[in-house]
């Protein structure tokens, strides 16, 4: 798809858009939509965007007890999706002409699933990009090469380490050697039959106990085939591991209101950043908070959610449907060292209803429509009161589920 395209203003101030893109971006009669003014030109934003991806949770299960991981320390179930529950949400896809991607993520190993090449497979009958998010351990050669058939586009590993050292203190159970050559194999695989994917991709999730090793994630990611490298911020679900947390500050000034003589925002080029003029800009940033590199942020000062702002929704391995990842399961985590529970957020079911059902239920809309206004409390910017406990209410008013303390719409932690 291409990301320009020219069109014309109708002779009744109508945007004149080609068939293919009003179906893709959902551009029916009587949708609406709001017009911002940024530095770059005016930015069109669907008030109530068309589904274009899905995240799908295959299983909980796993094959590692990485110390991160939330599997860990929650009490909810485990189990895997049925394959019947699966085949039926594909039907309903089917009808969705502003699909693009289909994501196999989740808290669990999406390659445990005996079924996961058959649900590539049906995915990739949608005609959308098919991705998975893996440790990389089951990509064996069988696996590998059942993936390439099926047409998997892109496949993401998950390494927080670069040496054997550093990433088993994390992914407790895993062998980065095995990972490496799997990856690798997977390449070749594709490469045999003349193919250019799956892309592969890096995910790492940085902390203060493998901060170090980012200076090696360049060369490493190249070594490995990666195209591309997720660095993601923890989000800790232990009181262990909150002060391993690199966000104390940015977590909750992300995106400054406005300039002020109290807070003046400075401007920065691109400059290349050595080794010998590095600590000055380092000095600057520490100072200043306020930094605009380039004119490349947002200045509306709003949090963004990029869920719901580019129109997805997150299947988890029981078939219900939330509208993120972050509400597909309860449980307790810490957020700038605070203590929250999170209570899951469901809107239908897969096995009983039909997607386009609950996609355009009420309540999904009504959901979706008050994160894009996003009119929550401030919690990350706050010193935290009774309310920060849980996502229940907030001290504007605002009833369950609420995303002022949601540290994906701060853009801390992110996900591929």
């Amino acid at each position: 798809m291409d990301d320009k395209i020219k069109v014309k203003v109708g002779k009744h101030g109508e945007l004149q858009l080609p068939e293919k893109h009003r179906q893709l971006w959902g551009l029916e009669a009587g949708k609406e939509f709001q017009i911002k003014e940024t530095p770059h030109g005016l930015m069109l934003w669907p008030l109530d965007p068309p589904l274009t991806k899905v995240y799908i949770e295959p299983t909980t299960n796993c094959n590692l007890t990485c110390r991160t991981c939330v599997r860990n320390y929650w009490s909810e179930p485990m189990g895997s999706m049925e394959i019947a529950s699966y085949r039926k949400l594909i039907d309903g896809l089917k009808k969705i002409g502003s699909l693009q991607t289909m994501a196999f993520w989740g808290f669990g190993e999406p390659l445990l699933h005996p079924d996961i090449v058959e649900m590539v497979e049906l995915a990739k009958k949608l005609g959308v990009r098919v991705e998975i998010i893996t440790n990389g351990i089951l990509l064996n050669g069988e696996m590998a090469e059942n993936l390439v058939a099926a047409g998997l586009d892109t496949l993401v590993v998950s390494i927080d380490g670069c040496s054997p050292e550093s990433y088993s203190n994390i992914r407790t159970g895993s062998d980065l050697a095995t990972v490496i050559a799997n990856v690798k194999g997977i390449i070749a695989t594709a490469r045999s039959k003349g193919l250019e994917h799956p892309e592969i991709g890096i995910e790492f999730v940085v902390m203060r106990n493998n901060l170090s090793e980012l200076k090696k994630l360049r060369d490493f990611a190249r070594s490995l085939g990666a195209s591309f490298i997720v660095v993601s911020n923890l989000l800790p679900y232990t009181e262990e591991l909150k002060d391993q947390i690199l966000y104390w500050r940015s977590g909750g000034s992300l995106y400054p209101v406005t300039r002020s003589t109290w807070f003046p925002e400075i401007t920065l080029p691109r400059i290349d950043i050595r080794s010998d003029d590095s600590q000055p800009l380092f000095n600057l940033i520490q100072q200043m908070g306020n930094i605009d590199f380039l004119n490349c942020r947002d200045r509306t000062g709003e949090a963004y959610c990029r869920f719901v702002r580019e129109g997805t929704m997150a299947v988890s391995w029981d078939g219900e449907v939330s509208p993120c990842v972050a509400l597909m399961h309860s449980y307790k985590c810490y957020v700038l060292g605070r203590e929250k529970n999170i209570r899951r957020y469901t809107l239908g079911n897969i096995a009983q209803q039909k997607v386009d059902k609950i996609w355009n239920s009420k309540e999904f809309q009504q959901f979706r429509k008050k994160v894009i206004e996003f009119d929550f409390s401030p919690c990350t910017s706050c010193g935290g009161c009774d309310f920060s406990e849980s996502n229940e209410e907030d001290c504007f008013g605002n009833t369950f589920p609420v995303c002022g303390d949601c540290l994906w719409a701060q853009g801390v932690i992110l996900c591929p």
